[in-house]
């Protein structure tokens, strides 16, 4: 089965969720709660609107999500200060087949 590995790249600003070494595990449909530190609602729908594609094999570079490579990169829709106290985070998420 085939899984994605969402992992945190780059934090601009102040997350309150998220700290810098958090992750989440995606296998199929399902988010491997056991396997995932922490889910930002924020940060969801960014993810999930290209987990389908990645999870399938569709290259980053054709979605958009990388220059090179077979990782993509996300970031959550909070733009931070100062238009909000919080910030973004920019996620890694690379394909993993099991």
């Amino acid at each position: 089965m085939t899984r994605l590995i969402v992992e945190i790249e780059k934090i601009k600003g102040n997350c309150v969720v998220f700290k810098g070494n958090e992750r989440i595990v995606i296998e199929g449909a399902e988010i491997k709660l056991e396997e995932t530190d922490k889910i930002c609602i924020h940060a969801l729908q960014s993810i999930l609107h290209y987990a389908v594609a990645l999870r399938e094999g569709v290259d980053p570079r054709k979605l958009g999500l990388a220059k090179e490579g077979d990782v993509a990169y996300v970031q959550c829709l909070d733009p931070g200060e100062p238009y909000t106290s919080g910030g973004t985070v920019v996620f890694r998420i690379r394909r993993v087949d099991k």
